[in-house]
């Protein structure tokens, strides 16, 4: 794929920016409400959620790209705790146990990771 074939609108990274086991913010859109994500490579799969925890609707992150526990092997709400399985973004702990992040499909054209066509883009 050329670069002028490449929506641009929908780039989230480089593939090689996504190492495994570790996590890091995007954002689509501008204004006021633009789509605000996260995006990880779990055995060797992509997986990209709305940074947005269901239980108040806050950020996961308090820093730039800080979303897993120490030991790595859980998405973490920093605001109150929530643990999330990479995988699937299902809660198992915390206020919103039971819960899931809202998941959102990615595609990989060329060299460059982008939110799928099937998402709409944010106004």
């Amino acid at each position: 794929m050329s670069a002028p074939d490449l929506d641009v609108e929908r780039v989230i990274c480089r593939v090689a920016d996504l190492e495994e086991g570790a996590a890091r913010s995007f954002t689509i859109g501008r204004g006021d409400w633009p789509l605000r994500g996260l995006i990880l490579r779990v055995r060797g799969e992509l997986r990209a959620y709305e940074n947005r925890c269901p239980h108040a609707g806050h950020p996961l992150n308090l820093r730039p790209d800080e979303f897993l526990t120490h030991d790595g092997q859980l998405l973490l709400c920093h605001s109150h705790g929530a643990l999330f399985e990479k995988r699937t973004g299902y809660c198992m702990a915390g206020p919103c146990a039971g819960q899931s992040l809202t998941s959102l499909p990615v595609s990989i054209e060329g060299n460059f990771v982008l939110l799928a066509p099937e998402h709409p883009l944010p106004d």
